[in-house]
């Protein structure tokens, strides 16, 4: 990606770091780019700047629009999980949305119906995940709302790509997925990552916490290219197998993964059969694909499970010693701890945690005492005991 910056650029990329508002951080990064070199080695990461810099414009035209009270594009989470619904006008979003939630959305057959995201809540089980059409995209990012469904995208949990079987399937898919490339979101699980956490108040020097494999690079090569951008305090966390140049990546801006499906809908139509499996080729094994109709409801029986099982989440119930099961669950990544647990419902049981207490898949017999470590599972009912 990045190679041999002047000293001069990397000093300006120094202040887009440090810069806290999106208008300091535009100004910066101007400036930033004014200063790099244009050769071949730098293509992309000038034109991830001019992305970036688009993206902090509409960022600011929108905090503009919320202070005068017009129409905000950003959504407020809510449920177990956000998914965003993207993809090429015509594709038949927002008729999903209506089928699947309670939402109200606008319909029509003409092109950029939707203009503005609308939520709704798909139910599963005793949790639900919040469904948001989104504006459509259009290939080469005209239609004036790319920037922002991208940036809707991006602050999601994961991704439904909605494509037409009446259509061409294939290229819809492949155009949906260029788009999201060119903004770093990725729906393949990359092999591995560089998360770059910065420390403030410039103590504490580089620590590497490496769960991975480092490919062609040591810990001390880490350090030596962190201290030529002027980061002399930060946590660098590996995942899977990287490169220097992955480690060089993630001091810009880390690649977003964004577990995704694919509905492939209007599948009541005849004919589509054969579309629905060429795209099933084209698309990552990872990646589930749903023929569906939103008009019948054909397909969409299991999506809340296929949903579920695809963002890696478990539900975990607590309870007070001594007292009644929560009837909601908390919501945590797979591989979370008991520490997790009771981070997540207060700092203060984390600070004081003892024990706990574990009913369900996890434990070895109901009610174990287990540690902070212990690695919770779906429809686990944890109790924590703190310390006197």
């Amino acid at each position: 990606m990045v190679t041999n910056l002047p000293a001069e650029a990397r000093a300006k990329w120094v202040k887009v770091m440090e810069a806290k508002t999106p208008e300091e951080k535009l100004r910066a990064l101007q400036e930033f780019l004014s200063a790099v070199p244009k050769h071949k080695g730098t293509e992309n990461l000038v034109q991830w700047a001019r992305r970036r810099m688009a993206e902090l414009r509409e960022e600011i035209e929108e905090q503009k629009r919320r202070r005068r009270g017009g129409v905000s594009f950003f959504v407020e989470k809510e449920g177990a999980a956000q998914l965003v619904l993207v993809g090429l006008p015509n594709s038949g979003k927002s008729s999903l949305l209506a089928r699947l939630t309670n939402a109200k959305t606008e319909i029509a057959d003409y092109p950029y119906t939707t203009r503005r995201p609308v939520p709704g809540m798909l139910t599963y089980q005793d949790i639900q995940f919040q469904l948001v059409d989104a504006p459509p995209l259009t290939p080469g990012g005209g239609g004036g709302f790319a920037s922002r469904v991208l940036g809707l995208a991006r602050n999601a949990d994961g991704l439904i790509i909605v494509v037409s079987l009446e259509s061409d399937p294939v290229w819809e898919f492949e155009a949906v997925r260029r788009e999201l490339e060119e903004s770093n979101i990725v729906i393949r699980k990359p092999r591995g990552r560089v998360v770059i956490e910065r420390m403030r108040g410039g103590h504490g020097g580089i620590r590497v916490v490496a769960s991975g494999k480092m490919l062609d690079y040591t810990i001390d090569d880490v350090r030596k290219l962190l201290e030529g951008y002027r980061i002399y305090s930060a946590v660098v966390k590996i995942y899977g197998e990287t490169t220097l140049d992955d480690v060089e990546k993630a001091i810009f801006e880390n690649v977003s993964y964004k577990p995704a499906v694919v509905i492939a809908n209007k599948a009541d139509l005849p004919g589509t059969r054969d579309k629905a499996i060429q795209l099933r080729k084209v698309v990552p094994a990872e990646v589930p694909v749903i023929p569906a109709s939103a008009k019948t409801g054909r397909g969409l029986e299991n999506l809340g499970a296929i949903l579920f099982k695809m963002l890696d989440i478990v539900r975990i119930y607590t309870k007070q010693p001594n007292g009644e099961v929560a009837d909601r669950p908390l919501i945590l990544r797979r591989g979370a701890t008991v520490m997790d647990v009771a981070r997540a419902v207060h700092s203060r049981l984390a600070r004081n945690f003892s024990y706990a207490k574990i009913w369900g898949p996890s434990a070895k017999y109901p009610g174990e005492r287990v540690g902070a470590d212990h690695v919770v599972m779906d429809g686990d009912i944890v109790e924590i005991h703190t310390k006197k």
